[in-house]
């Protein structure tokens, strides 16, 4: 296995690094509703699931009793 000879600087070190960043998501607000959701998403609002403004799911009431 190969090691290396000499120490790696922290310099050097924290120059590689500078590329490791956090991303903060992109939040879109949904026109229809005023929601704010991730981009791409489909999200649930008071029991129905919305993707691009538009009702795709619907949650059944017999589901949430059993």
């Amino acid at each position: 296995m190969a090691h290396p000879k000499r120490r790696q600087s922290t310099t050097r070190r924290d120059k590689r690094r500078t590329h490791y960043k956090i991303e903060a998501p992109q939040i879109a607000i949904d026109k229809t509703t005023g929601e704010a959701h991730l981009y791409h998403r489909a999200y649930w609002l008071d029991g129905k699931m919305y993707y691009r403004g538009k009702v795709v799911m619907e949650k059944n009431q017999e589901e949430e009793v059993e």
